[in-house]
């Protein structure tokens, strides 16, 4: 049975990823009216699925992608500085592949991702040796030469969280597991209405309407009776996860012969990370899985460099997302454009739909910024942008400097595992305080429930960061299950109630 809700909005935002809650929080901050509705968990689909990263993208100036890349660059400032624990440092190590890209050109290109973005917080990038530089002796004899640049990894579906937060701080609402059944334009508003996965139903109007439902946007412009002028197209990355495969704390970045690139990062401390695909999609994009072949791919391109080649057999976890790449008719999949486009719907002066196309996690705070800059003066508001000098929740660390905040969090929580005051100072930064308290040790949070957690942090994550189940918590606002054994992962989703 529906029920109509009272509120009516400046803003409904359907989708819970990256854009929608970048969107959400620019627009609360600028005092509008916000509901964002997610069907599933914040971050659930392509945002938790990422490559990781926070760059530039130096394959896209062979593309002439210029002002993407000039954009990504300077937006890799803007986020190193706005969220230090979610977004840190990187050096990627370039081999040079003879019978590939030539050494001048990969210079020449490193030379312009130098300076396009403004490059002030990271170093230069510099040329190796073999013979003078360790960080190609993980790789096989034949790569004597190459290039060292930096770019940012970060943790995707947490910096999705920490916009929320940010966004529910300054009055948004943020409603998961609630679907958007339905959109009718009446003139100057819009009436949707809202499913929740409890029963319950719900009607509320708004005076906008954003679609950034991701992979979903053409199913809510049909929805909603909406035209589509643009159209998305559907990309399949996926990443597989090994044990560590070599030490020190740089990433690779690997050519291929078909012109892609795969990438091997550090991740979680004991594993590495290796990716992506670029596989064109058109299946169901809730329905995801990396396939043998793309599995098969990405092992024998590391085991082209690598001295001690990789194999599916070595494989602990894989995961595959859809990208929703704004269609620019390309033909190949790994060179459409991660560019994003806006299509703003408001016949004869009614009430306006933006549709989000493209994106990626690098640009999401700009993104939002340009989605305003529609929205507003069809909503007939003026309020000035915000977010490039303010930090995310956890985020207003002295300096920004990570490294020395997370020394003195060890230090004022000496009685407790360094393991455990590790992560929890990676996943929160200065919200460390909400789970830990006044404690120097872990008497006060609770049962342990699984190795290194605790209740006060399963508590703090379903009260503050909208968790409902296990995988909420170990495979998007942690990492946690590639640590954790059946039995452990079972008493977790025990203290869910699943």
């Amino acid at each position: 049975m529906n029920a109509t809700d009272s509120a009516a909005f400046d803003l409904l935002i359907v989708g819970g990823g990256i854009n929608g809650v970048g969107i959400a929080r620019d627009a609360a901050g600028r005092g509008l009216s916000v509901m964002l509705a997610e069907r599933g968990d914040l971050a659930c689909a392509t945002s938790s699925a990422s490559s990781k990263l926070i760059h530039g993208g130096l394959r896209y100036l062979e593309q002439y992608q210029f002002r993407l890349v000039h954009e990504s660059l300077a937006e890799r400032e803007v986020l190193l500085a706005a969220a230090p624990h979610l977004i840190w440092p990187l050096r990627f190590v370039l081999p040079l592949h003879v019978g590939l890209r030539p050494a001048w050109l990969l210079r020449l290109g490193l030379l312009l991702y130098d300076h396009i973005g403004g490059r002030k917080r990271l170093p230069a990038t510099r040329a190796l040796r073999r013979e003078r530089d360790p960080e190609l002796a993980p790789l096989r004899a034949a790569f004597r030469r190459g290039f060292e640049y930096p770019d940012c990894s970060a943790d995707d579906a947490r910096l999705a969280v920490a916009n929320a937060i940010d966004a529910r701080s300054r009055g948004a609402r943020i409603e998961v597991a609630t679907a958007v059944t339905a959109a009718v334009r009446e003139r100057d508003l819009w009436r949707v209405d809202l499913s929740a996965q409890s029963g319950a139903r719900t009607t509320v109007r708004a005076r906008a309407l954003v679609n950034a439902a991701g992979p979903w946007v053409e199913d809510v412009l049909r929805a909603s009776g909406t035209l589509r002028r643009r159209s998305v197209r559907l990309v399949k990355g996926s990443h597989i996860v090994v044990r560590r495969l070599y030490d020190g704390p740089q990433a690779y970045t690997l050519q291929h012969a078909d012109g892609r690139v795969v990438f091997i990062m550090p991740y979680e401390g004991d594993f590495s990370l290796i990716g992506t695909t670029d596989v064109p999609f058109a299946g169901d994009p809730g329905d995801l899985h990396a396939s043998q072949a793309e599995v098969e791919y990405l092992c024998a391109t590391v085991s082209d460099y690598l001295r001690a080649p990789v194999g599916p057999l070595d494989v602990r976890w894989t995961y595959a997302g859809v990208r929703p790449l704004y269609d620019d008719g390309r033909q190949s999949a790994s060179t459409v454009t991660r560019d994003y486009a806006f299509d703003l719907d408001s016949p004869d002066g009614g009430a306006p739909m933006l549709s989000i196309f493209g994106g990626k996690l690098t640009t999401h705070r700009k993104l939002a910024e340009h989605a305003l800059s529609e929205l507003l003066p069809a909503l007939g508001v003026q309020a000035a942008p915000w977010t490039r000098a303010a930090t995310l929740p956890g985020g207003d660390i002295p300096h920004a400097d990570y490294e020395r905040f997370s020394r003195d969090q060890a230090a004022r929580y000496a009685g407790a595992p360094p393991a455990l005051i590790q992560r929890l100072c990676r996943a929160y930064g200065t919200a460390i305080e909400r789970i830990m308290g006044g404690a120097c040790d872990t008497r006060a949070l609770g049962a342990q429930v699984a190795p290194l957690l605790y209740e006060a942090e399963l508590q703090y994550l379903r009260e503050r960061e909208w968790a409902r189940s296990s995988d909420d918590v170990l495979w998007r606002r942690s990492k946690l299950g590639l640590r954790f054994d059946a039995a452990e992962a079972a008493r977790v989703a025990a203290w869910f109630g699943e």
